[in-house]
């Protein structure tokens, strides 16, 4: 789609609010401008839809796997092009492969296969999450104990060297084996520092933000929770105005009356924002999965060890807008938002992703009345539906 174009449709949402018999003016996998259809200049090609609405596609900032890949167990370049087109299919037009803590062989095998997507400028594929291994014992999770540690130069050095050959590097830490100095150097190198798997106080998280963290990773889960004389981590990402914080919309990792709660508790001019946290699962019919040598079982919607303990989410983008704005109770708007642009900005791509405005990537969906996926289109190329013809 080279050529300049006109799409119409009944709604567009560019990202701040609704124009109705609205024509998005494309050209060369760009936005050219967003109008009224009587506004569209006259003599292009226009292509009506007759029904829908067409919104910004989603960016997902922690993804484990889909299609029947994890990014663990395949560090490869062929994963990355499944898991981002698996999810596709749900919505989303641009995501970090997410790597769970392992070992440094294989951390080393993820990064390279990150910057053989950038360079071959896989579609969807916006850098990496390096997930680990640097957390805490105490809030693992699903991470194997065994492979956490602290944070050593030769990994400091790893990750200022993978960052000047990544669009996006982001890596989770816990402030109890990543030092606040560490944080600052990495994050003066470009790199976006998240929180998480920690049980620190309020105060040390304080110290990290002040250092270079800007991001929480999971809001509620594997982290110190809010007490009234400790606020713990679940204090600092709602009451730390710069950090912007993932959130697991399933009802299943965080009950939706916290949820709630935490939408009106949270502190700008961060936002909170949606990510899936997904394993291989997505896009299959799979029951069970291997990661780090353990069987995680799939049942009725969840993910979880032998023992009971989530493991990653069953979850895609478009079933998380779906529960937060029909479950939860907000505006489709910023059910919408939460999908698109608060994560594109978290990573500094907002200027790029996110919205529909002039300037902006060509990346958007076409949603029914329902709020199924018709159409995914990245960078104006239809990756998912049928063509507009």
């Amino acid at each position: 789609m080279s050529e300049r174009f006109a799409l119409t449709a009944p709604r567009i949402f560019d990202g701040e609010r609704w124009l109705h018999d609205a024509a998005l003016i494309l050209r060369g996998g760009l936005i050219e401008t967003v109008t009224t259809r009587d506004a569209a200049p006259s003599g292009i090609r226009t292509i009506s839809l007759q029904d829908g609405m067409l919104v910004p596609g989603f960016i997902d900032l922690q993804v484990n796997g889909g299609g029947g890949v994890l990014l663990n167990e395949h560090p490869d370049l062929d994963a990355i092009r499944t898991i981002c087109t698996a999810h596709a299919k749900f919505g989303t037009v641009g995501l970090l492969p997410t790597l769970i803590t392992d070992t440094p062989e294989i951390t080393a095998a993820t990064i390279a296969a990150g910057e053989k997507a950038a360079r071959e400028n896989v579609p969807g594929f916006l850098g990496l999450h390096l997930e680990g291994p640097h957390l805490s014992v105490a809030r693992k999770g699903t991470h194997h104990p065994s492979l956490i540690r602290p944070m050593e130069d030769a990994d400091l050095t790893r990750l200022i060297d993978a960052r000047k050959h990544l669009p996006v590097l982001l890596t989770t830490v816990a402030p109890e084996n990543t030092s606040n100095e560490q944080i600052r150097t990495l994050a003066q190198a470009g790199i976006i520092i998240s929180l998480g798997h920690s049980d620190c106080s309020y105060a040390t998280a304080r110290e990290a933000a002040a250092a270079g963290a800007s991001m929480m990773t999971h809001l509620f889960n594997a982290m110190s929770p809010l007490g009234h004389r400790e606020p713990g981590m679940v204090g600092a990402a709602l009451d730390i105005g710069a950090l912007n914080v993932g959130l697991i919309a399933d009802g299943l990792h965080v009950d939706p009356a916290a949820m709630r709660v935490a939408l009106r508790a949270k502190t700008g001019p961060g936002h909170i924002f949606l990510v899936t946290d997904a394993m291989s699962t997505i896009g299959t019919d799979m029951t069970s999965f291997t990661l780090n040598g353990r069987t995680i079982y799939r049942a009725e919607g969840r993910l979880t060890l032998a023992d009971g303990t989530l493991a990653g989410a069953d979850l895609d983008m478009i079933s998380a807008v779906r529960f937060m704005h029909r479950t939860i109770g907000l505006p489709l708007e910023e059910a919408l938002r939460m999908a698109s642009l608060y994560p594109a900005t978290s990573i500094g791509l907002g200027d790029r992703l996110g919205a529909l405005r002039e300037g902006m990537r060509a990346s958007f969906l076409h949603l029914d009345d329902q709020l199924d996926v018709r159409r995914t289109v990245i960078d104006g190329q239809i990756v998912f539906g049928d063509s507009f013809e």
